[in-house]
């Protein structure tokens, strides 16, 4: 085990996340659980409108499972999903999301589903994903939103178990770090408006809750959903300073000439 190896593995200790491949996995199993579909079905119903008006050659999800995706109904033709491990069967590329083998300023549209939640270096990744998005390029934001039922509910549960795992960043916090990357927050909304129940028979009105919340536009939601957008440095030209061309006092003009011999 290298340097860097062993300072990511102290980074998941005091983190308490496990390593990629066990919380990819992790994470897989709660979003099929009964309490992880409806979430990902109120996540679905709040991208989609989003993304289908959002245009370009590339979008990326950024997240912690390849096999979830939010993407599906955009009309951008080049869908990327990493895989972040590799697993038999797997037809996606294997990435870190913190080190994206993408160029600099080359996808349209990046999605960010709950990786600021789920990873070591939240600013990190952010940066990274801010660096491949191209200038005047949108970015949504999926995370859990700490002041909420959810994020009341963290602070009871045990932190073994998923989504209690990961890290509910407050939307403020967010917003500063998009500040800090010259990102402009063009809109908020919130969802998963139910209580965090894990029975299917209370999940039944998952959907009537959330219809509810909605109506009533409520900010405390237990995911938000932010749409940035990276802004255009502006460049200045550099225009030459070109030195006025001065006549010389001694010089006659041509008809002036004439007329004082004709004298």
């Amino acid at each position: 085990m290298n340097l860097l190896s062993k300072h990511e593995t102290r980074r998941r200790l005091l983190r308490g996340l496990p390593e990629s491949d066990v919380l990819s996995g992790l994470i897989g199993q709660w979003f099929q659980s009964p309490q992880g579909v409806e979430v990902l079905r109120a996540e679905q119903a709040i991208v989609t409108p989003i993304i289908s008006r959002l245009f370009g050659y590339h979008i990326l999800q950024v997240g912690c499972s390849e096999e979830f995706s939010l993407i599906e109904e955009s009309p951008v033709g080049h869908k990327i999903i990493f895989a972040p491990v590799h697993r038999p069967g797997c037809r996606q590329a294997v990435a870190n999301n913190e080190e994206l083998p993408l160029a600099t300023d080359s996808i349209d549209v990046v999605v960010l589903h709950h990786a600021l939640d789920f990873t070591y270096d939240s600013h990190h990744l952010l940066r990274e994903a801010t660096r491949v998005l191209r200038p005047g390029g949108p970015m949504l934001i999926v995370g859990f939103n700490p002041v909420s039922h959810w994020g009341v509910w963290k602070l009871f549960k045990r932190k073994i178990h998923m989504p209690w795992r990961g890290r509910f960043i407050s939307r403020r916090r967010i917003s500063d770090w998009l500040q800090l990357l010259d990102l402009h927050v063009d809109s908020v909304a919130y969802g998963v408006h139910f209580m965090p129940l894990k029975y299917s028979r209370l999940l039944r009105y998952a959907g009537r809750i959330e219809r509810f919340g909605a109506r009533l536009k409520s900010p405390f939601g237990g995911a938000y959903f932010i749409l940035c957008v990276k802004q255009v440095i502006p460049v200045t030209p550099m225009l030459p300073r070109w030195r006025p061309l001065r006549s010389r006092a001694t010089v006659i003009p041509a008809a002036e000439n004439i007329r004082a011999k004709i004298h």
